[in-house]
Formats: structure tokens, sequence, C-alpha cells
């Protein structure tokens, strides 16, 4: 009989007492401790199973569980006699900043005290007896309550020592999302005074600690050495592309095909693999993402429910609020193609804004593009990686995001579309404008806002509006060359039936149009000057069937108009 499946559960005892649905995942254990690393810091996507893998050492580890392994048994850390013997023998401290999100850095700083005094809470034992000196009970009972950010800094060391002092051995420290408050700071403004903070508690923590046996650190992203870890020179990074604990979180293509068939499922092995396949941790390619598979053994019906989980705030405002280069990136990417970026795994969110390949490294450590290869750049000394979208779940998902740029217009931006393909010029200006309207402030809402820029902010956006409503229909390029230059957008139909479309954009300058109208005539005839046609004909699409439209801009006004010749 097949095991219940449990959504959602990141308490190892739970999953093994109830015999839900479990993929043994307890060597990591093994290899972890063999590895002797002082502070191990693990990036991997969200929902990839670090919080349970994280449960499930502090479940083995902690005195808190001593004398109670036969939770383990059966499982493959326990057929190992000398990892018997370990189980429940340290003091372990265990916090995960999941919950750390806050607009402000006051609020966020005051989710952490609380988080951590919390922690103090669980250990009040401590106070009882004389292991702890006068001086410290009363810190100890006043942690956070009138704390200043030097002693917030020192109170994880400080527990350890008093750990130390309770049972004679150090302590090992599990920290779980380290990055999301400082995510959270990048995203709302308060990134200088949380990096300052968390360098602090970091370094007290584990670097000075001389009571910490361990530590293990997990989140998405490995911000930059340079914003908080400058001071960690024993810390072991492990990314998306360290070959340590490779197939240690997500499901392996085995582990998937051996779950398929216990649930009677086995036969949708193809249709698995195109949603929730294309993960590759280290050298070991073929990892399928975890939530996903488990859902859809227990709904049993594809869907994209990881992209679904949480907030994809900061991967639409990237792209959304990005340059040129950005969004034709990811209209290519959006099309099945390859990109080739430099990518560098510690992340700079200072560089977020204007760094283009900082972005591709943002997106590649969260899960969303995969790394096909990769080779050096023999110039500049960085590595040149092959990227594309993971799999089509996450091509679902940038899909709807996009389509959602677009709601603040109600339907009429898919009105606008279906004007398009009629040739309905007066209906597509009328449409267009409403668009325009809504859309061009969405666009251009970055840190650094510019009235230049936002014709060009909403071309692009618009390209990559066109590219997901009618990718079905036709095969839609932006910025391309054809004849004498390079045209702005084309649509060439698949269906023989169709008319291909090409649509060139200007911004009225006054010193050389007195009007709309002759900015929308100058794009025409920049069209027929330039033989934008010529690659549409050289595919056989006869003149008669291409379509030409001029759109011409003045702020938010826009005027298009149709070459009828």
């Amino acid at each position: 009989m097949a095991r219940t499946v449990g959504i959602g559960i990141q308490s190892f005892e739970k999953l093994i007492s109830n015999r839900y649905f479990y993929v043994d995942k307890t060597n990591f254990i093994k290899e972890w401790w063999e590895s002797g690393d002082d502070v191990t810091l693990i990036t991997r996507p969200r929902r990839f199973g670090k919080t349970l893998n994280m449960n499930m050492l502090e479940r083995f580890l902690s005195v808190e569980y001593a004398g109670q392994g036969e939770i383990f048994e059966g499982l493959s850390i326990w057929k190992d006699g000398a990892y018997r013997k370990l189980q429940g023998s340290f003091p372990v401290i265990f916090l995960s900043f999941a919950d750390v999100k806050a607009n402000t850095f006051a609020v966020a700083r005051e989710k952490i005290c609380m988080l951590i005094q919390s922690i103090y809470q669980k250990y009040d034992y401590l106070l009882k007896g004389s292991f702890l000196k006068e001086g410290e009970a009363e810190a100890f009972r006043k942690i956070c309550t009138d704390s200043t950010d030097a002693k917030i800094a020192y109170a994880l060391k400080n527990l350890s020592k008093y750990l130390f002092c309770y049972y004679g051995k150090k302590a090992i420290i599990l920290m779980d999302e380290y990055d999301t408050p400082l995510q959270e700071a990048w995203v709302y403004g308060y990134w200088p005074e949380m990096v300052e903070f968390i360098k602090g508690l970091f370094n007290a923590t584990f670097k000075t600690n001389p009571y910490m046996e361990r530590a293990v650190m997990t989140g998405i992203t490995r911000v930059s050495k340079e914003s908080i870890f400058s001071d960690l020179n024993h810390l072991e990074v492990v990314t998306v592309t360290s070959e340590k604990y490779e197939d240690s979180f997500g499901f392996t293509e085995e582990e998937v095909w051996e779950a398929l068939k216990e649930y009677g499922l086995y036969g949708n092995q193809q249709d698995i693999k195109d949603w929730y396949d294309g993960f590759t941790f280290g050298g070991r390619k073929d990892i399928y993402n975890p939530w996903s598979i488990i859902n859809f053994l227990d709904k049993r019906r594809l869907a994209a429910y990881w992209t679904n989980t949480s907030s994809n705030g900061l991967v639409d405002r990237l792209i959304r609020e990005g340059s040129t280069e950005i969004k034709t990136s990811m209209e290519k990417l959006l099309k099945g193609e390859h990109l080739f970026k430099e990518i560098d795994e510690q992340i700079i969110f200072g560089q977020l804004d204007t760094d283009e390949n900082a972005i591709w490294s943002l997106f590649l450590a969260s899960g969303y593009l995969k790394a096909e290869g990769y080779t050096l750049n023999k110039d500049t000394g960085a590595d040149l990686y092959e990227l594309t979208l993971t799999n089509k779940e996450v091509r679902i998902m940038f899909r709807k995001m996009i389509r959602k740029w677009f709601t603040g217009s109600g339907t009429v931006y898919n009105d606008f579309i279906k004007a398009l393909l009629k040739d309905d010029v007066k209906s597509m200006n009328a449409y267009m404008n409403r668009v325009t309207l809504v859309s061009f402030s969405y666009f251009d809402s970055g840190r650094k806002p510019s009235a230049e820029t936002q014709p060009e902010r909403f071309y692009h956006g618009f390209v990559l509006g066109l590219s997901v409503e009618l990718t079905d229909r036709y095969i839609i390029t932006s910025n391309r060359e054809s004849g004498f230059g390079r045209y702005d957008i084309m649509l060439e139909p698949k269906n023989t039936t169709d008319h291909a479309m090409i649509m060139e954009f200007k911004v009225r300058d006054p010193k050389e149009e007195a009007s709309l109208e002759d900015t929308a005539d100058a794009a025409l005839r920049q069209i027929d000057q330039q033989r934008y046609e010529t690659s549409l004909e050289e595919r056989g699409i006869p003149k008669e069937r291409i379509r030409k439209y001029g759109f011409a801009f003045e702020g938010k006004e826009v005027l298009i108009k149709a070459d009828r010749k």
C-alpha cells in the first residue's frame, strides 16, 4: 500500500512517525560530518528540502533527542554503527530566518530579536543551578528586551558558551534561510543597515566563537563575501555548481521513478520530466523539484506547483524594470533559446540595478535557469555559462508574470491583440492609448526612473507580452537585422492563412516632426527604406500578406498608422 503524501511537512519526526511519503536523505548527515568543515553554507532553490534536512540534522544530533535514535531505524544513516553512537550527543542551536520579512529595518531587527529571545526561552533550564554566573544569568533573562546591536551580535555566541558550561560539549549551530532578511532589505531599501547588523551577528556567532563545534547555514543565494562574510575565511560554500551534497536536496530521477511506481503512476515519465526536471547540482543532472513531485503524487495532475507557492516579486521587478538587454534575453528564453552569460555565484545585491550578469546569477541560484554547460572566458577570467529556462513549470510562471504586467488595464491588452489580428487600426489606437496610460509608469517604476526611458521600457515589455499571447500563432522577434537595418518587432506567421507584421516604434522629436501623425509616417517610411520585409520575403511570404505599422509616441499618447499600399 502506498504511503500517505503529506504536503508541506517540515518535521522529520512527523514524516517518519506517521509513515508519510519520504525519500531517504539521511546520508547527508554522514557526508556532512565526514567533510570536517567548520562552517558550511549550502545554497539551493526554495522548496528543495533545506528546512527538512536541517530539522533532520537537529533531530539526529541534539542532546534533546538522546536515546531516541529509533526514529532513524531502516534509514541509511542507521546502518553505520559509528553514527548510532553520534546520535543525540551535542547541544544544538537551530534557528530559521524564514519569517524575517519586513518593509523597514526596525521591524526586521525586532523580528530577529524576538527569534533569538524564543531560542533563549527554550533553554531557560540553564538558569537553574550554578552553571551561569550572576551577570550571565541576568543577561540571559534580559536578552533582547533592552539590547543594543552589539549585545544582539553576541547573543548566539553567549548561548553557545552557556550550553558548553552545562553539557561540557561545544554547540552545533544550524541557521536556515539566512538570506531572507537580506533579500527583504534589498527590496525595501534598507540594505546597508541590515548588512551591518547581520555582519556583526555572523562574525561573533561563526568566526570568534570558541564554543561552536560546527555550523551549517542554508539559503537560496550566496550573498557576496564583501557584504557579510568578509571575516569568515573558514566558510565552506556549497552552491548549485558544487559537487558536495549534489543529491541531498531534490529528488534524483531514480527516486522519482520509484515514487511513480509506488503510486501507480509509472508511465507518466516524459510529462514529469518536461514539467519538473532540469535542475543540475554539481555534476548530478536530472534533479527534480521535490515540492512539485510530492504535489503531483498527491493530486495526480500536472500543474505549476512550485512556482505558485510564494511571491516572485523580486524576479518580476528585475525583469519588468530591467534594461533592454534583460527583456530581449527573456524574449529569447521564452522561445526556448539559450543565453551565454558570465556568472558570479557571489550575489552582489547592490549591483542588481546596474549589472545584468548579477541578475542572471540570481536567477540561476534561485532555480529559474539551468546551466547546460560552461567555459572559461579567457579575456575576463569569468565563467561563461550556457543558460536556459529550467523546465515547463518555470516557463509557465514567466508567462503568467508577463500577462499580469498588463492586468492594470483590464482586458484592454487582449482586446488590442484581437484588433491587431483583425487589422482594425481604429480600435488598435483606442486600446493602445488605454494600455500605455496604465503601463508606462508601471514599466518605469524602478529606482532610477527616467522620462527618456519610458517608451523603451514599455516597448520591450510590450514585445514580451506579444510573445506570450501570440506564441502559438507567430514567431515573434525584435531588434533583428533585415534588409538594411534592424526592425523593432516582426511577427512571422506559423499558419499560411495569417498575415506577417512589422512594427516600428518612434518617439516624436518636435524638431523634426510637426505632429504625432508625422512621426508615425516617419516610422512607416523607415520600414520601407530599410526594407525590413526582406527576411519575410526570403521565407516565401508574399508582399500582400505583410502588414506594416508605425507607432508614434509622445508622453503617454500613442498614434498607430498602417501602410495601406
